[in-house]
């Protein structure tokens, strides 16, 4: 017991010292974004003081930067339409897979475990080129594009969970006159709960977050909350308006964090069931 507990009590204060090195930059952000200009190049690791202290200046400027409300609700529109279409279609696709067995749908499988593994930097100049060649590069477009880039992470851990459902329930409903449709949303959807709100709460985050691909796909006319704050807070020969840009900072990720306080046990529950029940 006495090894045990110094084992756990180790394991304790290592968990505590990754968490401090993990939050220690968000941090920075932070206090940052209530100094002026200048001290924050000067000091950047010191607190605000009563002659570096800026108040709440930085988040207005960072406000009335042009495009950042419309990026705003840009990243929030591309955000929930995609995670939605992942969840929903990425739970069919593995529902599908899982219970048809054939040569045709382990291929398809391994395609989708393939993708996992491919770096994005080697395919974005291609996928740059079919996708403006398709017209996709627009709010509309890049949501399909997600659906492409999410769906290998997304199948893989659903499918996990859907081995693991008793094939009878879905005998059963067939026997009661249920067609594939009915079976999968009254019977295999609801049950997948865990998995699935756990599938969208990480491409939320992943989605809300990302910069390289809305720059590559949708340029400077159509901004995500990411480029946009990059863009309005870069000023004239290389100047950066560094208050301005961790104000936007800390705006851009209170959302998903909040976001994620909330449904972080979700994300437990749905792994552990995926690797378990997979």
């Amino acid at each position: 017991m006495g090894k045990k507990r110094t084992s756990n009590a180790a394991l304790f204060v290592l968990m505590i010292i990754l968490s401090a090195l993990f939050l220690f930059p968000i941090f920075i952000v932070f206090i940052n974004s209530f100094k002026t200009k200048f001290s924050i190049m000067g000091s950047p690791f010191k607190l605000p003081n009563r002659e570096t202290f800026a108040g709440f200046e930085n988040y207005v400027t960072g406000i009335k930067s042009a495009g950042i409300i419309a990026a705003f609700g840009r990243s929030l529109f591309i955000t929930v339409l995609s995670v939605l279409v992942l969840a929903l279609l990425s739970s069919m696709t593995a529902w599908y897979l899982v219970r048809v067995k054939s040569a045709v749908t382990k291929a398809i499988y391994g395609t989708f475990l393939f993708s996992m593994i491919v770096p994005f930097q080697m395919v974005m100049y291609t996928m740059t080129f079919v996708v403006t060649k398709i017209h996709f590069n627009n709010p509309v477009g890049i949501i399909f594009v997600y659906l492409g880039f999410g769906a290998g992470l997304s199948v893989f851990m659903l499918s996990g969970f859907i081995k693991g459902i008793p094939r009878e329930l879905e005998e059963a409903a067939q026997i009661d006159g249920c067609n594939p449709v009915q079976i999968f949303f009254m019977i295999v959807f609801p049950i997948l709960k865990p998995t699935a709100i756990t599938v969208t709460i990480l491409n939320a985050m992943w989605i809300w977050n990302d910069y390289l691909l809305p720059y590559l796909i949708l340029g400077t006319s159509n901004k995500t909350l990411p480029v946009a704050i990059q863009i309005a807070m870069q000023g004239a020969y290389g100047a950066v308006n560094w208050g301005g840009f961790m104000a936007m900072l800390v705006l851009a990720i209170l959302p998903i964090i909040i976001f994620y306080l909330f449904c972080q046990r979700y994300i437990i529950e749905g792994v552990i069931a995926g690797a378990v029940k997979g």
